[in-house]
């Protein structure tokens, strides 16, 4: 039986719903596969995972500014030199569960695993084939650490091919499928039970807003989207996720109930039912997360980007805004100016949605097994 071991890390959600859809598609339709899923951060170095995860949140919350500086910085230079050197010593610890499992195949979502696994490889401690699935629209130098050893780059559009045949990994390694994706972003929904079970109406247009999440990030920005959707349009219907923030839901019911619309507003702390949300929405307010981008891609949707964090999201914004799939509202902008720009623009709404089905990869998840396992 051929075993595969999939490696994600805790830094952001991405890395491990990318993993997660990889392997919910082995177990579904490779069954003759022996596939484990593993936190490489928290396996090698617990303490370690711990104080790095904190910190990455630490900074994206209140010093996003220190992070983007961190993520420039650590593409060559000292910075770039430490995380090498450290993900070298860690290898050996990993070295471990390898040698014990004894992967044919080993799948990495984060660049850290693809470092100590091409480590391992070069020094001829494993033999298993190394698939990298990169999970932003840019690529950021630490995933092309020991690239000589890594044997498929999944990448989410054919500029990161370009990008990274230009840093000299060979063309034939890579693979432009997109950034994995949940199978049920290819299920069809009933569009009317979908709006009858968030109690939302069949003439309006509809807007799913992402302005909580786990930093809570540009929190003043985020309120004043929103204040202007509440209170600057007619015939809209918002779905708010607040997420774990308690805080942001509590200024979302405040700006809710001072506006014109109380009552076609729905907020929502946490859903599972992304998927089915977005099957039904016309449009999408996000922080543009790599995974997020690609799911309101594969449904469709423009995208009205707030609040990216420095360094790979800032990256992701600019790519969504270049292809007319995204626009950006940055600190300089006014808020209500374009937002009536697209709302008021039906032209320029449909043009969106047909920028967003071009770029997105549906099938993603399924493309990579294929390429991966036959």
């Amino acid at each position: 039986m051929k075993k595969v071991l999939i490696f994600y890390a805790s830094y952001g959600g991405g890395h491990l719903s990318a993993a997660n859809s990889i392997r919910e598609c082995i177990i579904s339709n490779y069954p003759d596969i022996n596939v484990e899923m593993i936190d490489c951060m928290k396996y090698v170095n617990k303490h370690f995972e711990k104080l790095t995860t904190a910190a990455y949140k630490e900074m994206a919350k209140k010093a996003p500014w220190a992070w983007g500086t961190i993520y420039y910085t650590s593409q060559k230079g000292p910075i770039a030199e430490i995380s090498s050197t450290s993900n070298k010593i860690l290898a050996h610890k990993l070295n471990n569960l390898l040698q014990e499992f004894k992967p044919d195949l080993i799948i990495s979502t984060h660049p850290f695993a693809s470092q100590m696994c091409s480590y391992l490889k070069k020094h001829h401690k494993i033999e298993a084939k190394i698939a990298s699935i990169l999970t932003d629209f840019a690529p950021h130098e630490q995933w092309l650490v020991g690239k000589k050893c890594i044997d498929y780059f999944f990448v989410a559009h054919n500029k990161m091919k370009e990008d990274l045949i230009k840093k000299k990994v060979p063309a034939e390694k890579i693979y432009v499928t997109g950034i994995p994706l949940s199978k049920r972003f290819l299920m069809h929904y009933n569009k009317d039970e979908i709006l009858e079970q968030f109690g939302l109406k069949k003439d309006k247009r509809t807007i799913l807003f992402f302005g909580g999440g786990e930093f809570g990030l540009g929190k003043s920005k985020t309120l004043k989207v929103l204040s202007s959707l509440l209170n600057d349009f007619e015939n809209l219907q918002i779905v708010a996720i607040s997420g774990k923030n308690q805080k942001m839901k509590n200024k979302f019911e405040e700006l809710v109930n001072n506006s014109n619309m109380p009552e076609d507003v729905k907020i929502i702390e946490y859903t599972n039912h992304v998927p089915e949300l977005m099957s039904v929405a016309d449009l999408v307010v996000t922080k543009p997360g790599g995974l997020t981008s690609s799911e309101s891609l594969a449904s469709g949707l423009p995208i009205i980007v707030i609040n990216p964090i420095p360094g790979q999201e800032t990256q992701n914004a600019e790519f969504l805004e270049s292809k007319g799939a995204g626009i950006w509202i940055k600190s300089s902008s006014n808020i209500s100016e374009i937002l009536h720009s697209l709302l008021n623009d039906p032209e320029k709404f449909k043009q969106m949605k047909i920028n967003s089905r071009l770029l997105a990869k549906k099938y993603s998840t399924q493309d990579i097994c294929k390429i991966l396992l036959g």
